[in-house]
């Protein structure tokens, strides 16, 4: 394609975003399943101005997909100002945690049962499914710092907690695919790549988040410095979090989750915990404020990462619906993918809130909005760079694509009506 395309393309996108998403938001669409049409008609099926293939360009998608998950967990993180003691983070950690288990459990044996694949290549496929997404799901998730509700919050908890979690049952599942070591019996992958790697990953992001915090807070409210620069504060904790968790070999989506999650504890306790946040702006006065430096700081940052994410998202869902345009699906794909979605996501939230009080409108919200998206494609194609068998890694490929497009395009119909009808309720 010729450079004056790809500027007209990116313009009218960029013209879409900035003018079209209030707009869609009064309809049962959403900006993602624009940007997934306009991937799809760029692709081989349509147009075919853009191909890519996911086996020989796995590389560039991995790091494409990493970025957009490393920012949007961050952010999620930030958005989360409730203490850890409040009982809304129960339905996060059971979503998390035993919910994922299941669904990975079931699509384990489906792939097994139904598809034909060998047992690592069934967990591998459960890991990469099992995930919520927190880049496509900001229409389920909290509006802002300040909103409590119950639905919302434990949907965007999930989406953030659960990236990473779902790592070392990626590792277990290539490691029987032959292509890492899981030590004998397994003490390898129970000792590193399961207890150390998560329990490592949220110590650094806890300890890195509330570090750098600090330092930008004291810098403020005593010397009135570092001001302004809160994109580089988001930045350079992103990095840090990230880039020390890999080199111990911990769990990098971890720690920028716990980053974003001990910067906003900063601006609660450093405040009224029942306040609003402040409003982000360029005030020294606010910003250097012994009272108001931390809320403004931790506003600041979280703009910021919202427009990244927001330019994150623009960029993986067009390269999705490339994607999406150039794969054949099977039938049993298809079905597959139908069953994950209405039958094994609602079945695993069962078994994960079991003994916790819920309302029916919350548990069936919470059973269908298990969106699917940029953290599964990053597993994907993570898993198919250690060095996966071509075969396989195309039927995964197949797989994953039409889940995550299916998933795009059915929860972004309905999410809106969906949850306007759930706010009246309420």
């Amino acid at each position: 394609m010729s450079p004056h395309l790809w500027y007209l393309l990116a313009g009218l996108i960029f013209v879409l975003m900035a003018t079209g998403t209030t707009v869609l938001k009064r309809l049962p669409l959403t900006t993602s399943i624009i940007y997934l049409a306009v991937g799809f008609i760029l692709g081989p099926s349509c147009t075919g101005v853009l191909s890519i293939d996911l086996l020989s360009q796995s590389v560039l998608l991995e790091h494409l997909a990493e970025a957009a998950v490393i920012i949007s967990l961050f952010t999620t993180g930030l958005k989360l100002r409730l203490p850890l003691s409040d009982k809304r983070w129960l339905l996060v950690v059971r979503l998390a945690g035993p919910s994922m288990l299941v669904t990975i459990a079931l699509v384990t044996a489906a792939s097994v049962l139904f598809l034909d694949l060998p047992i690592g290549a069934g967990i591998l496929l459960g890991a990469v499914m099992a995930p919520t997404d927190p880049v496509l799901a900001s229409d389920v998730q909290v509006v802002d710092p300040a909103d409590r509700n119950r639905l919302r919050f434990s949907l965007t908890g999930e989406a953030g907690l659960n990236d990473g979690m779902a790592f070392p049952f990626v590792m277990l599942g290539i490691g029987l695919l032959g292509l890492h070591e899981l030590g004998h019996f397994g003490w390898r992958w129970i000792t590193i790549d399961l207890i150390w790697a998560i329990v490592g990953g949220l110590l650094i992001g806890w300890t890195l988040g509330h570090a750098v915090g600090r330092l930008i807070v004291f810098l403020r409210k005593r010397h009135q410095e570092s001001v302004g620069l809160d994109d580089f504060v988001a930045l350079g904790l992103i990095a840090l979090a990230y880039g020390l968790s890999l080199w111990v070999y911990a769990y990098g989506f971890l720690a920028v989750f716990a980053a974003g999650l001990a910067l906003r504890t900063i601006e609660r306790t450093s405040s009224n915990p029942s306040a609003e946040p402040e409003e982000a702006g360029i005030d020294k006065a606010l910003a250097t404020d012994p009272q108001k430096a931390p809320a403004q700081m931790a506003s600041a940052v979280l703009i910021f990462n919202e427009q990244l994410e927001r330019i994150a998202e623009v960029i993986v869902v067009v390269v999705l619906g490339i994607l999406l345009s150039g794969t054949e699906f099977t039938l049993r794909g298809v079905l597959f993918s139908l069953a994950l979605l209405f039958i094994l996501r609602p079945i695993a939230v069962y078994a994960g809130l079991l003994g916790v009080k819920t309302s029916r409108p919350q548990f069936w919200l919470t059973a269908w909005f298990g969106i699917r998206g940029v953290g599964s494609l990053y597993y994907l194609t993570y898993a198919m760079n250690q060095g996966m068998d071509p075969s396989l890694a195309q039927e995964l490929g197949m797989l994953t694509v039409l889940t995550i497009a299916l998933s795009i395009t059915l929860h972004g119909i309905t999410a809106t009506p969906l949850m306007k009808r759930y706010g009246k309720a309420a």
